[in-house]
């Protein structure tokens, strides 16, 4: 899914660092990328599927809208690209308090909102207030449930018993003070993602009308939206944070496919690409020369099953577990997707704190005799077929049908694709439990702690959980981790909770990707990557037409 927030490096004494630089190569070919001279002015032009939501900060839980939302509005924290240190964007500090149960927010003098009101605590409050409301209906409104009074204004059932979260208080214009229903000590971490950021008074009075052209106050402000066309950023010139931008602006153009996308690419009428066709992994290198990207980075994908299914509602985790030994991880990685993505040892990406090489041990090993006996001894997959669903406007098709192929070669159950005609559907299939079997889920880092790729996508109530999965157990150890009084501890415990998800198999992890991709003539200097995959997109300089 998702993904996320530019959490563009990881943070802590125990990180497991990623090479910091992205690097092409492999071919004769140089493309002199630093001839001519910038345009401040400039125009890039980038890739973009449909957002699946209207963009409104806690509507976004996938890549496409987040993309937009993350140039349109800047939030209180963000991270340091290299170090992972905590970097203050429109905060001035963010405190605990001894136990990290109470922060204190202090805001930076000045901001604006890009209609020219100001932003105050008061912006923040309100926004995580509305967004929490369960009368809003926004996907990321679990993201609030750690804050005291999230369930009046949120209740399992029913109408909101409020609409303020009593542990929300304003102390001044520029001060607000957050109080959890207990200690979390990486709060501040998750303060980065783009469900906190804030909105304007004005979007209270027309939030529909707001999702369609939105109001922010980050590094962009919005200019038009052509659904399924492209959507137009420009730079802000009012903006004060740390991240101005270097160019003028942004399109954010869509294409049906990832061929045609590249094809653009190759011709430049595109200036970056979100990732090459399968088909041309093997030779893209050699097609864009300097300009070629290969840098990974902390994301995870897997297949998932829909467990609100009949087919696997009551599933005995041995036949998952089966299904995952008999998908041949290494040849598909080297043959089919050259190269390209590393097996995955865990449900943590790489490069988040708490990442655990070989944490889930023989599960994720091509074994078909063993993968046969488990899936037999867990009593067979109804029906002896599985479906794997995937979005056919980026390139899954040949690494599905592979899997496939390995599934059906090593254990005799049936497996095919079932292809949805854009990202946008494919979620919308996931959120309306209508997956007939399993889909492809990809989860980028939000913020960059192990308890991003646990927490959020498997517990209960998580915003990130389309799967129907639940297990007490795990939910209990969850809580008990965020309670725990240092960020070392709760690392520890959710690497205990990883363990638990390794016997219950919510997910099969495939592999961890990267980022194989490629930048237009058009661009001044080499694109700067975050932890996400995605550019720095206001480092990005646009040469100037000659």
């Amino acid at each position: 899914m998702r993904g996320a927030k530019s959490a563009k490096w990881v943070a802590g004494a125990i990180v497991v660092a990623l090479a910091a630089t992205a690097c092409g190569g492999g071919s004769d070919k140089s493309d002199d990328m630093n001839a001519g001279k910038a345009d401040p002015n400039g125009i890039l032009i980038a890739q973009l599927s449909e957002p699946q939501n209207p963009l409104q900060p806690a509507n976004a839980k996938e890549s496409q809208g987040s993309r937009v939302l993350r140039a349109i509005f800047s939030g209180l924290v963000d991270y340091e690209p290299g170090t992972g240190k905590l970097v203050y964007v429109n905060a001035e500090s963010v405190t605990p308090n001894e136990d990290s149960s109470v922060w204190t927010v202090k805001l930076k003098q000045g901001w604006k909102f890009h209609d020219g009101t100001p932003v105050t605590a008061k912006s923040y409050v309100d926004s995580w207030n509305w967004s929490a409301n369960v009368k809003n209906n926004q996907t990321n409104s679990s993201w609030f449930q750690d804050i005291k009074g999230y369930e009046d204004v949120h209740p399992e059932k029913g109408d909101p018993k409020a609409t303020e979260m009593s542990g929300l208080k304003v102390v001044d214009e520029s001060t607000f003070t957050i109080s959890l229903t207990g200690s979390v000590s990486y709060f501040a971490y998750k303060l980065g993602y783009d469900v906190w950021a804030p909105l304007p008074e004005g979007f209270f009075k027309d939030p529909k009308g707001y999702g369609e052209k939105p109001v922010g106050n980050g590094p962009y402000k919005f200019e038009t939206w052509d659904h399924k066309k492209v959507i137009k950023v420009r730079k802000f010139d009012g903006y004060t944070g740390p991240n101005k931008a270097k160019n003028g602006g942004i399109d954010f153009k869509n294409y049906t496919t990832a061929e045609a996308a590249y094809s653009a690419l190759r011709s430049d009428q595109l200036d970056w690409i979100e990732q090459v066709p399968v088909t041309s992994l093997k030779n893209y290198k050699q097609d864009l020369g300097d300009r070629a990207i290969d840098q990974e980075y902390s994301a995870v994908q897997s297949i998932v099953p829909a467990f609100y299914t009949d087919q696997f509602k009551d599933i005995n985790p041995k036949v998952i577990q089966g299904l995952s030994m008999a998908i041949d991880r290494d040849t598909i990685t080297k043959t089919v997707l050259n190269g390209t993505r590393t097996p995955a040892d865990s449900y943590v990406a790489r490069g988040v704190l708490g990442y655990k090489a070989g944490a889930l041990g023989d599960v994720v090993k091509f074994d078909p005799a063993k993968a046969k006996a488990l899936i037999k001894e867990g009593g067979g997959v109804p029906g002896n077929k599985i479906s794997i669903q995937f979005n056919a406007d980026q390139p899954h098709k040949p690494w599905v049908d592979a899997v496939c192929n390995s599934i059906r070669q090593s254990t005799g159950v049936e497996c095919i694709g079932d292809s949805k005609p854009d990202f946008q559907a494919d979620l919308n299939a996931r959120d309306n439990k209508q997956v007939k079997s399993m889909y492809r889920g990809g989860w980028v880092l939000d913020y960059p702690v192990n308890s991003n790729f646990m927490r959020d996508l498997y517990g209960t109530t998580a915003a990130g959980n389309t799967s129907g999965y639940s297990n007490k157990e795990f939910d209990e150890l969850s809580d008990k981790a965020d309670k725990a009084k240092t960020l070392d501890e709760t690392v520890k415990m959710y690497q205990e909770a990883e363990q638990l998800l390794k016997n219950n198999m919510p997910a099969i992890p495939l592999w961890f990707y990267k980022n194989n991709s490629g930048q237009s003539k058009n661009v001044f200097g080499k694109i700067v990557y975050g932890q996400d995959g995605d550019p720095l997109f206001t480092d990005v300089q646009v040469k100037a037409k000659k």
